[in-house]
């Protein structure tokens, strides 16, 4: 009964579970913040609500390798990289064009859907960290975690520099930085699907 595959078949069913709950709330983070932005005309808003839906695809695509192949999870690490950097090149353009723009940011909006998502994203990322050595997908799922209470950080703190200031300076600002984190947050996974096809060649 040693070799009977249970131990594993347990660990699949709990990274199931934890990851269908980080899913629902990334989700559901996304919607909100969306259309939060939307209103409050907020760059920093929209391009976390991208982070959002980006990450909602990860753990999507994550559950779905859980218990296969290891070329299948490398894969599917590889499109979750890919998503990312795309979803963070949206978000440059859009902060782009709202520069341009005439829509000024509403400060008090953006403290307070980042706190929640702050709130959010650390429920997610203390579901994760019990995961992160587990393979190339929950590890991407770590780091894009992490990566949002940053982010959520920043919002706040751009929020409070917007209603201090009046500028939408600091909501460009952290839409940009955002985007970065995104794109790095992307291509450092891509890294790590690399790296397991040379450890498997090796």
């Amino acid at each position: 009964m040693a070799d009977c595959g249970c131990e594993f078949e347990a660990t699949g069913d709990e990274q199931r579970s934890t990851l269908r709950v980080v899913l629902a709330i990334n989700a559901a983070m996304f919607v909100a913040e969306m259309i939060a932005g939307l209103l409050a005309s907020s760059t920093g808003l929209l391009a976390d609500s991208l982070d959002m839906l980006a990450d909602a695809s990860v753990y999507a695509i994550s559950l779905y390798a859980i218990g296969r192949a290891a070329r299948i999870r490398r894969r599917a690490a590889t499109a979750s990289g890919v998503l990312q950097i795309a979803l963070g090149i949206g978000v440059l353009i859009e902060a782009g064009r709202r520069f341009f723009g005439d829509g000024e940011p509403i400060g008090v909006a953006m403290m307070s859907i980042g706190a929640v998502a702050l709130v959010a994203n650390s429920i997610c990322l203390k579901m994760i960290s019990k995961h992160k050595g587990g393979d190339v997908n929950f590890r991407a799922s770590y780091i894009f975690s992490a990566n949002d209470v940053i982010a959520n950080i920043g919002v706040i703190v751009s929020g409070a520099l917007v209603l201090w200031t009046g500028s939408q300076v600091p909501d460009l600002v952290i839409g940009m930085i955002i985007a970065a984190v995104v794109l790095r947050g992307g291509v450092k996974i891509l890294g790590e699907a690399k790296n397991e096809v040379h450890l498997d060649a090796a």
